[in-house]
């Protein structure tokens, strides 16, 4: 940049350097008027110039970095600094602002019909540069896309819980190998077939110094991992002892598994339902008629999809409304735990245990807490943050639209858990526990099951309604087949943590950081585990 003054001093130019050709280009000229220009004046004139110049010189490099060099006057430099120095919208600003106006237009009208839609982003573009679509098309062909990938996805999602649904009412083909291996083996070895306990030990299934837990199921590999792990946690193993309930079919099996696989200390007995002379039609009208109405089967072996308008439904919603609809809900099997004070009369004090549980820590003490006249001790399930588990209340559970329901229930009373319950079976035995559950079950049934949906839980809670005594959460962690961030070191401090939930860990589906905890319990050294390929993950 250079000052030039002209010999008759009556101008003052600014030059400015040319990049492109080396030379100079006038960046400011000033003229002075035809009269004698004093030394004074001068002066000031050369003081001004001084203090513009360098900024001058700061917006003339702002326009070159810019690319805008090819600005020969100051009337060029001046249209494009002059929005800056005046705080004025530039061009791009405006553009903004007006596809703003476009967009809030495009969101409140109906999209064409037949507007055809490109499959993806850069057909978009090309399309836009090819037919020369105006802002307002574009904006009604981005907003049909948008619907459109939110329509596919949200469909995928039904699709997966359905998938996942299916995958954890399904039986696993290796356990199912192990069951049928283990029936087979019952039939021809005499060893599988030997009195669990041996006759020398009987009389301990009644022997109420002993910690008996009560575990009902019909997952042979399941069961050995709770039974293991309860015994391998214990301080005093010799003085547990396991009864194990399991349905007709896979009795045999079952019965092979705990001959071959011993625990000692521990002490297990295997009885099928079949054996209970108590469990009779008579005395289990209801849950005969849960098993056998059409209906009933219907909910729970039918189209899971069929009459669900599932544009109104969230996935969660779905998911919940498919987790009610397990067939394991109707199966006597896993209503048998309201029965344990008939099934057990010599006995005073258990643990109920579900097959989804791992225990990992010595449960004997939970034998010496005073549940104060209560029946069932139990975690709360209310006093957590969690959406899934540790959230739930009454209205989680109930429809509060029904009147019954309204009348005789709190829809803000904390629930609590079932899979790992401590029973004092002497005060059960003084309450109408199991008439009230029945009565319940025929209530539900007569609406056509429109006052709960799921399972075994809604019942129990009215049914045990006052009789719950609260104890500590660090007993029993749930919701590990439930919540794929469930913290791991709640997990290692927990003394039973329960996979409720459709992630089993014995399924594929099952949370990978989550199935160890279970998995180191599994015998895969063992024969049959190995032949039906249950592997190690």
């Amino acid at each position: 940049m250079q000052l030039h003054f002209s010999p008759s001093m009556r101008s003052i130019t600014i030059l400015s350097s040319n990049s492109n050709n080396g030379g100079f280009i006038d960046l400011m000229k000033i003229k002075v008027a035809a009269r004698h220009l004093s030394y004074r004046t001068l002066f000031h004139t050369i003081l001004i110039l001084a203090f513009l110049l360098p900024f001058v010189f700061i917006l003339t490099a702002l326009v070159t970095l810019e690319g805008v060099d090819k600005c020969s006057s100051f009337d060029c430099l001046g249209r494009r600094l002059g929005p800056r120095l005046l705080g004025r919208v530039d061009d791009s600003e405006r553009l903004v602002k007006d596809f703003y106006k476009v967009l809030n237009q495009v969101d409140t009208e109906e999209i064409p019909d037949g507007l055809k839609l490109p499959d993806s982003f850069s057909e978009l573009v090309s399309e836009m540069k090819n037919n020369q679509y105006d802002a307002k098309t574009f904006g009604f062909m981005l907003r049909a896309m948008m619907e459109k990938f939110e329509r596919e996805i949200r469909e995928s999602k039904f699709a997966e819980l359905m998938n996942k649904h299916f995958a954890a009412s399904s039986i696993p083909k290796g356990i199912h190998c192990l069951s049928l291996r283990l029936t087979d083996e019952y039939s021809s070895n005499a060893h599988a077939r030997r009195q669990l306990p041996s006759p020398e030990l009987l009389p301990l299934l009644s022997d109420n110094s002993y910690h008996h837990f009560i575990l009902s199921t019909d997952n042979i590999l399941a069961a050995s991992v709770v039974v293991t792990s309860a015994v391998q946690s214990s301080l005093k193993p010799e003085k547990i002892v396991f009864h194990v309930i399991t349905d007709k079919k896979t009795y045999a099996g079952m019965h092979s598994w705990f001959a071959l696989n011993p625990v000692s200390p521990a002490i297990v007995e295997v009885k099928g339902i079949h054996q209970f002379d108590w469990l009779t039609r008579e005395n289990v009208p209801v849950l005969e008629a849960v098993e056998n109405h059409d209906g009933i089967r219907n909910y729970y072996h039918g189209n899971h999809v069929a009459g669900a308008n599932l544009s109104d439904t969230t996935p969660r919603t779905f998911a919940s409304k498919l987790q009610a609809r397990s067939p394991k809900y109707i199966s006597l099997l896993n209503h048998l735990r309201i029965y344990i004070p008939e099934l057990f009369p010599h006995l005073n004090k258990v643990v109920f245990l579900d097959d989804d549980i791992v225990i990992q820590r010595d449960l004997s003490p939970l034998w010496e807490i005073d549940l104060g006249g209560k029946v069932n001790g139990a975690v709360e399930t209310c006093r957590g943050e969690d959406e899934w588990v540790m959230s739930k209340r009454f209205r989680n559970y109930f429809n509060f639209s029904h009147p019954l329901i309204a009348k005789h229930l709190d829809p803000e009373e904390c629930a609590w858990a079932y899979g790992m319950n401590i029973f004092d079976l002497r005060a059960w035995r003084k309450t109408n526990i199991r008439e009230t559950y029945h009565s319940w079950l025929k209530e539900n049934l007569k609406s056509n099951l429109t006052m709960w949906k799921l399972g075994t839980l809604p019942p129990a809670l009215i049914a045990f309604k006052g009789h719950v005594h609260p104890i500590d959460p660090s007993w029993h962690l749930l919701g590990l087949g439930y919540q794929n961030k469930t913290s791991i070191e709640s997990v290692k401090k927990a003394a039973v943590i329960h996979y409720n939930g459709q992630s089993k860990p014995w399924l594929q589906i099952g949370f990978e950081h989550l199935r160890p905890f279970w998995a180191k319990y599994v015998n895969y050294s063992n024969d049959f585990v190995r032949n039906c390929h249950i592997l190690e993950t």
